[in-house]
């Protein structure tokens, strides 16, 4: 059976609630449209980061807020429309905050929130861990894992093979990819590295395997780390690193869509 396109995801704001959609548009970098748009950067260096935002496209994810150190971050659950520029914050079914992330005033009161959030977390040791700033425009995809920007690709059965190697359930969003493949054999994707695929309109080398880290072991619900995603790819799955998923460098601008046919070419 041909692999087809199961479900989209965006996340507007780097580390945290995925946005599931019907479809997806790749910019002419690469980037998904709306993709890690903003993300609430620590420390001292935000502060600078924010001033220096314009031409920058890139800063390492432990800059920011994220699952990786901070699982407890995935019990915030954030909501935004990239056409009215206004992010909404919640926790618990309560909105926290929620503002124009063009606005000092309502990107000041976003932080507070997650400010306030964050300095009740048993991960943050550290005073200055609580001094955050909202980076970001809104509008441009700039805070992703890595310098380049990818498209995320992983089949379905291989999230399956994990669960089952695990014994428990393993929920689809801890691995935080754009696009879920079906009617593809377990790890297979993995085998695609240095091919071209084309789903729907956009065209794409496939140029790595995503290599995980402990933002896997965060359960999406509750915050806290209740799978051994990592040594059970590594230990027993016999994986040289951990990895789920695969890395795509969209070749220019293009849509694919849920129900999509993906093909090798």
């Amino acid at each position: 059976m041909q692999p087809t396109v199961a479900r989209l995801y965006r996340y507007p704001v780097k580390g945290m609630t995925p946005e599931p959609v019907d479809r997806l548009r790749i910019l002419e970098r690469g980037a998904v449209e709306g993709d890690r748009v903003l993300g609430f950067m620590r420390g001292r260096d935000a502060q600078d980061a924010v001033r220096q935002f314009n031409g920058v496209d890139w800063w390492p994810k432990a800059k920011f807020l994220q699952l990786m150190d901070t699982p407890g971050f995935a019990r915030l659950r954030a909501s935004y429309d990239s056409d009215t520029y206004r992010l909404a914050i919640s926790l618990g079914g309560e909105t926290i905050a929620e503002g124009d992330v063009r606005e000092d005033g309502d990107r000041a009161r976003l932080v507070g929130a997650v400010e306030a959030y964050a300095a009740g977390l048993p991960e943050f040791e550290r005073q200055e861990d609580f001094a955050l700033q909202l980076a970001g425009d809104g509008a441009t995809p700039a805070f992703h894992d890595r310098g380049a920007r990818h498209i995320t690709l992983v089949a379905s059965s291989s999230i399956a093979a994990l669960a089952e190697t695990i014994g428990e359930d393993v929920d689809e969003r801890r691995f935080r990819m754009n696009a879920i493949l079906d009617d593809l054999p377990a790890w297979q994707e993995l085998e695609w590295i240095g091919r071209r695929v084309r789903i729907g309109s956009v065209e794409a080398e496939v140029s790595g395997p995503v290599i995980r880290c402990l933002a896997t072991h965060a359960n999406p619900e509750t915050g806290e780390r209740d799978r051994e995603v990592l040594t059970t790819l590594t230990r027993q799955l016999g994986m040289e690193e951990p990895a789920v998923g695969v890395l795509a460098v969209a070749s220019g601008a293009g849509e694919m869509c849920v129900g999509d046919a993906v093909e090798l070419l």
